[in-house]
């Protein structure tokens, strides 16, 4: 019901390209987020969901986070969380898309689950060198044996807790970060704090479902509010997150 709800705040408060006075944001939107193209690339995302949708082997999941909405057992079919958990085929596409926009060199997702996400981070630019962080073993070791099976070579899967494994990755800088790990207010903020300095002018952080909860949109809000944050994009679905010190700060909730 609280996203029920949010949504409906939001198709009233958001708008398209039209009105946004910033060259950033409006050629983002044009060029990228509302680009109609048919790269055939798209037809490599859609043949890898189509591997994990058509997979029946069980995993037990250990979940760091704030747990699944849908089941309600740690005992799950690889198809199983591909239809209900997994990236949509639309959102892996824009993912791509940014990626080939911003042509990022260094990447980092939290939250590597299937690889549906972290495919469309390597093949969005072929110079993308990807860290990607898993917390589950099980997944992790599904997803590195999926991915080299369809030929993704920039990508680095570390299995561990988040908490665990970022200290490590504290002196490296990253282009973009996408946050899909752990869906809660704390873990979000905290998350978000850890990794700002490894950040710079023309880095882009994507925080994946800002309205799962009343905690996240209240994470969202914090993040929003950070003085280093000039730009923010509300897309339902994803919160984007620019630091361009040569942007006025500014909010937009854009309809994709």
């Amino acid at each position: 019901m609280f996203q029920i709800i949010a949504y409906i705040k939001f198709l009233f408060t958001s708008t398209n390209q039209h009105g946004v006075h910033s060259p950033f944001v409006y050629d983002l939107i044009t060029n990228c987020f509302y680009d109609k193209t048919r790269y055939e690339v798209y037809l490599k995302l859609l043949a890898y969901r189509k591997s994990l949708l058509h997979d029946h082997t069980a995993i037990t999941i250990t979940d760091f986070g704030s747990g699944s909405k849908v089941f309600k057992s740690n005992t799950r079919a690889i198809s199983a969380i591909a239809k209900t958990s997994g990236t949509t085929q639309k959102r892996a596409e824009l993912l791509l898309r940014i990626v080939q926009y911003f042509k990022p060199k260094h990447s980092l997702e939290l939250g590597t689950s299937l690889g549906i996400a972290t495919q469309a981070l390597a093949l969005g630019h072929s110079g993308n060198q990807i860290t990607s962080i898993e917390g589950c073993p099980n997944s992790s070791a599904f997803t590195k044996k999926q991915l080299s099976e369809f030929d993704i070579k920039n990508v680095e899967i570390k299995t561990g807790a988040f908490e665990v494994i970022l200290p490590q990755l504290k002196n490296n800088t990253y282009d973009l970060i996408f946050f899909d790990g752990n869906h809660t207010k704390t873990a979000t903020v905290f998350y978000f704090s850890q990794l700002i300095d490894n950040a710079h002018n023309n880095a882009i952080f994507i925080f994946d479902d800002i309205y799962w909860s009343k905690d996240m949109q209240d994470a969202w809000e914090i993040i929003k509010a950070h003085p280093k944050v000039t730009v923010t994009i509300d897309t339902f679905f994803w919160g984007i997150v620019s630091f361009r010190k040569e942007q006025v700060k500014e909010h937009f909730k854009i309809r994709v």
